[in-house]
């Protein structure tokens, strides 16, 4: 008996699915999945696209971590970190070039946080600086100065003797204390502060006391500065409620510093007034690590095993409150900042094997910690960077393979779709700037900078126009040697090899583009196994297929028999070879033969024709046969 059946795959907003669901057709993620997803990305509404390419930047001194400064709406730049120095970037331009004190070895732990027109970095192993703007191309780089460093005593119950009780004088320890890393430094000794001028030994050392001392005898009422080359420096920061929020050392790696209110450098603790400095750690039965802190609704606190709560409005040291929320933990090998999406807080796990939701609920009156990631499992490889672009809702995330992973996310329409992008080379970071997304990508043996583009589909493309038709089209050092895909009058004109910094087009055209093509990929899932009961093991006819698509001006489809061009265009409406017209309708494909393997994809699109491509659905017709 022969069965007649037709099937309509409307949504691709489950986005590509682990290996391991391929036999749960009961699961709502089965009927809008994919079985494959590469270099397109998922629609909120649905629909697939091809990716869009990368714009040619700049070529990196070498591997470089990428900051976004966002002065206004209007005026925002980019940083990169590269090897003892700091490129600012102003739209594709660099702008200026600081010296800077991190090696490519530090840029992992980097942590960063902007009120206005400064920055903060930190690195627990180097002093904290601050970026300071004062012109599009005037920047400067210089130690963050902090008006009173917190301190804490961090060798109890050894004793610190003073020769006088003003003036300059001689510290003596009872146990080894001093090092010659200790000069300039600012100890606190019964409430008063005596900066270290000289070492003598481990033991003894000379300082000059601010106001007189109340003796000279043996006290423990001492402590040395939180923060120094000796103890090292805070892990992360950021700005809530007018204060500057430390998150964890490298000595003190389970602590928090707020500042005063409104002074960002002073973290002096006073007599516990509302807006004076205020410290804590955070206590419980492990002792985690600090890697993030973020401002939110309330202060979030992300740390190498759980995430934390701190409340209080305002914040003051006798209104906060601290409550641990969930236990997955962050990274620790690594900064990747956690990013804010529709008011909850992504951030990548300990295990480096998913992306976490960290959302307030009402109801219950705590956070949350979904995997997004659970269904797709497979694309999610140890993270190393991750930028959200909120103009298309998508969320890149690096993979220490190369690859990004990305992933659409629209609650309102329950969209939760990871795809994968690569490319003719390693994607290293990623950061976004008023809905403009750079990556750092290795080619070739050097490091690049470049740009998703939505007008250009090659990468490490560059593109240009004449008023004239010319044949040879230079610019393209970057890519000397190189087979690039060439888009020629808005034709595409297959490969073309660099030489010299450019090609040569015959026939001549007046406007181009040139880059390295990659392909785009979209493979349903095997569709015997989410139909009646008994239909996978059934032989099974495609008898025909319809693609919707929307502003498609070419598309590529296997049915079977490999990747076959599918025309658009009749001879009788438009020249051979003029650019191809984008095309909004249905495309009907007929296939033909029996098959028996329930695991094999029905269909396949499949290509890397430089031209955008929006697949909307997919209509198949099928016999079925016992």
């Amino acid at each position: 008996m022969t069965i007649a059946t037709r099937r309509t795959k409307s949504s691709f907003t489950a986005g590509e699915l682990a290996p391991n669901l391929y036999g749960r057709g009961d699961l709502r993620a089965f009927e809008n999945g994919a079985r494959r997803l590469r270099n397109v990305v998922i629609q909120p509404t649905g629909g697939v696209a091809r990716r869009p390419g990368l714009l040619h930047v700049a070529t990196l001194p070498g591997p470089a971590r990428l900051i976004p400064f966002e002065f206004n709406t209007e005026q925002t730049y980019l940083l990169a970190l590269t090897e003892g120095q700091l490129q600012v970037f102003l739209g594709d331009a660099a702008v200026a070039t600081l010296p800077a004190p991190w090696s490519t070895s530090m840029q992992a732990q980097v942590a960063f946080t902007q009120s206005a027109d400064t920055l903060l970095l930190f690195h627990p192993e180097v002093a904290p600086q601050r970026l300071t703007r004062t012109s599009h191309t005037s920047w400067t780089l210089a130690p963050f100065v902090f008006d009173a460093v917190p301190v804490y005593n961090f060798r109890p119950g050894v004793t610190l003797t003073p020769s006088a009780t003003s003036g300059t004088i001689t510290l003596t320890a009872s146990a080894d204390v001093f090092s010659a890393g200790y000069v300039t430094a600012s100890f606190r000794i019964a409430g008063l502060t005596a900066t270290i001028t000289a070492v003598t030994d481990a033991r003894n050392a000379t300082a000059v006391v601010a106001g007189t001392l109340p003796g000279t005898t043996a006290t423990t009422d001492w402590a040395e500065p939180a923060f120094s080359g000796i103890r090292g420096y805070p892990v992360s920061a950021c700005f809530h409620q007018d204060r500057l929020v430390l998150g964890g050392s490298r000595d003190l790696p389970n602590r928090l510093w707020l500042s005063r209110t409104g002074d960002i450098g002073n973290f002096d603790n006073g007599t516990g007034l509302d807006d004076q400095a205020i410290e804590f750690a955070l206590v419980s039965d492990q002792v985690n690590a600090i890697r993030a802190v973020f401002s939110g609704r309330h202060l979030q606190v992300f740390t190498s095993g759980a995430e934390w709560m701190v409340t209080g409005d305002p914040l003051t040291p006798s209104s906060i409150q601290l409550h641990r929320q969930t236990r997955v933990g962050s990274l620790v090998d690594r900064q990747v900042p956690p990013v804010d999406v529709d008011g909850a807080t992504l951030f990548v796990a300990r295990s480096g094997r998913a992306v976490h939701e960290f959302a307030y609920t009402d109801v219950a009156d705590v956070y949350q910690a979904n995997d997004l990631a659970l269904v797709a499992h497979h694309l999610i490889q140890s993270p190393v960077s991750m930028a959200y672009d909120q103009t298309m809702r998508l969320l890149h995330v690096v993979m220490a393979d190369g690859s990004i992973a990305t992933l659409t996310l629209y609650r309102a329409e329950q969209v939760t779709a990871w795809t994968r992008l690569d490319t003719d080379g390693l994607f290293k970071a990623v950061a976004e700037t008023e809905g403009r997304v750079f990556a750092v990508v290795q080619r070739r043996g050097s490091y690049r900078l470049e740009r998703f583009d939505a007008t250009l589909g090659l990468d490490a493309a560059l593109s240009g126009s004449s008023a004239a038709e010319q044949d040879v089209w230079s610019g393209l050092s970057h890519l000397e040697g190189a087979e690039v895909g060439v888009l020629a009058d808005g034709a595409p004109r297959g490969t073309a090899t660099v030489a010299a910094g450019a090609v040569t087009l015959d026939p001549p055209a007046r406007s181009v583009q040139a880059g390295l093509p990659f392909r785009h990929v979209v493979e349903p899932l095997p569709t015997a196994l989410s139909g009646a009961s008994g239909a996978a093991s059934a032989p099974l006819r495609l008898v025909s297929a319809t693609f919707r698509v929307m502003e498609t001006p070419a598309l590529e489809v296997d049915l079977g028999r490999g990747v076959q061009p599918v025309p658009f265009r009749r001879l009788d409406t438009a020249l051979l070879d003029a650019a191809p017209a984008p095309f909004t309708g249905d495309v009907t494909l007929r296939a033909l033969g029996w098959r028996r393997d329930a695991m094999a994809p029905l269909w396949r699109v499949e290509g890397e024709t430089p031209l955008p491509l929006t697949l909307l659905s997919v209509t198949t017709d099928m016999r079925m046969t016992d």
